[in-house]
């Protein structure tokens, strides 16, 4: 018996990126726009970056509380900017840190377009 929960998607006002991949071909835009997501993702430093702020409690981290993964705190920051760009995290500056969160929409639209495929 597995121990993996399946997590509700999240309702949002935000437009999913793409149709799942079996309701029609992508267009060239929704391409475009969904390739940088994956993209920023193709980076093991971003991706596990991503994954400390998603896995983190309360949804958010500090980049003070993330920067530990091997590379410089300038590297790191490039590499949060990275992600932001593709839409992937939201940020917010308090103070002297920033707080960085998942855009929650665009990670449902993502498992959405990928999730339909048939097995």
């Amino acid at each position: 018996m597995s121990n993996v929960k399946a997590l509700p998607l999240l309702e949002s006002d935000v437009d999913p990126c793409c149709p799942p991949l079996t309701e029609r071909p992508l267009t060239a835009e929704e391409a475009a726009r969904t390739a940088a997501m994956f993209k920023a993702l193709g980076d093991p430093v971003r991706l596990r970056l991503f994954s400390l702020v998603a896995s983190h409690e309360g949804g958010e981290a500090c980049v003070c509380d993330i920067s530990d993964v091997g590379v410089s705190q300038p590297t790191v920051s490039h590499h949060l900017k990275k992600l932001k760009e593709a839409g992937l995290l939201a940020s917010e500056r308090r103070g002297t840190w920033v707080y960085y969160r998942v855009e929650p929409a665009v990670i449902a639209a993502m498992g959405q377009m990928l999730g339909h495929v048939a097995a």
